[in-house]
């Protein structure tokens, strides 16, 4: 009998593998494995898959090739991490749609896996550093980081997260950061629940909505009256491109409910008002992080702007954000300077 066993797992390949060891440490028996994609490693309250590939979303080892049920999507303005390259996939198990709410995130069904792979470098040069894994479960979503290995054959689970020395592609020698699993709850957090922050319908193509409708995957595409504009669109205008950039960089945790609602910052794309946006707004508790400058934004001067000398510093305690980057984004520092500049005083 075990010896049988033994050839049936053998057979069947490395999904029943897992599945069967999972079973023999003690989980419960899985409802069901989906033939693609291992919808029991999703919606498992007790398992987190120790590499990447148990999850079957890709049809190679090294994930350069996803499965059909992968939808590849990108953000109009995305979240800028040292400069590197994000490959963006959602899956949305069979039978389930998502729902839009008006222009804001995007509502996932329960099964439903967001996966983001960070990647440096162009080409047959380019690298998988890590892929962090959203899983929409009965309880909620649980985030999980996956750090490539060298041979860039295998990503495991790094719970306790990582640092490894690279070159960004502005030649800047850093200690990229791989978020710990707390880490990513600091951004991925609103009123205490972890929740994806990135596909907004307002920073996703018409046409992506529009085909994801189509589909079936979608069960409308919404009407957004303000969409944010493409961060490489040269014509797009300085004000919509710093408040684009706040809302996907900063406004996770400057909005009420965030990590930092305390701030009394709103940095939400859909505010309007000067002073929730920090313009001539004194700071509840910057300490040295203020820089000795008095309000978050001063109309027309950059250099007496806490929110821009936060933003152009790498020092603890003084840098923000305060995860996700170990460089400074000139290109963004270049926009918030010119925006703050054109305010009048």
């Amino acid at each position: 009998m075990t010896r049988a066993l033994a050839l049936l797992v053998l057979a069947a390949g490395p999904l029943v593998l897992s599945v069967i060891a999972t079973r023999d440490a003690g989980a419960t028996t899985p409802p069901y494995v989906d033939s693609s994609i291992a919808d029991w490693f999703i919606l498992s309250e007790t398992t987190r898959p120790d590499t990447l590939q148990k999850f079957n979303f890709f049809i190679d080892a090294a994930a350069r090739r996803p499965k059909p049920e992968l939808i590849a999507y990108e953000l109009n303005t995305p979240l800028w991490s040292d400069g590197a390259d994000k490959l963006r996939y959602i899956y949305v198990p069979k039978g389930k749609v998502i729902e839009a709410n008006g222009d804001g995130l995007l509502q996932f069904p329960v099964g439903t896996a967001i996966i983001k792979t960070f990647a440096f470098g162009e080409g047959e040069e380019q690298r998988f550093i890590e892929t962090r894994v959203l899983l929409h479960r009965e309880s909620g979503w649980v985030a999980l980081p996956y750090r490539w290995n060298e041979e860039q054959t295998e990503a495991r689970l790094v719970l306790a997260g990582g640092r490894l020395d690279l070159t960004t592609p502005a030649g800047e020698a850093i200690s990229y950061r791989i978020p710990n699993k707390n880490q990513c709850k600091t951004c991925h957090s609103k009123d205490d629940a972890v929740i994806p922050i990135g596909p907004k319908a307002r920073n996703l193509s018409p046409a992506l909505l529009a085909r994801l409708a189509s589909e079936g995957k979608l069960a409308a595409a919404p009407d957004v009256i303000r969409p944010m504009p493409e961060w490489h669109d040269a014509d797009a205008g300085t004000a919509p491109l710093a408040r684009a950039y706040l809302d996907v960089n900063c406004a996770h945790c400057h909005q009420p409910g965030g990590g930092a609602s305390n701030s009394g910052l709103d940095l939400r794309w859909e505010q309007d008002d000067p002073f929730a946006l920090g313009v001539n707004k004194h700071p509840v508790a910057a300490g040295r992080g203020a820089g000795g400058h008095l309000v978050s934004i001063a109309p027309g001067d950059p250099d007496a702007s806490i929110l821009l000398y936060r933003m152009d510093s790498n020092e603890p305690g003084i840098a923000m954000p305060e995860l996700g980057r170990s460089s400074i984004d000139r290109k963004a520092i270049a926009v918030m300077r010119e925006w703050i500049e054109g305010m009048d005083r």
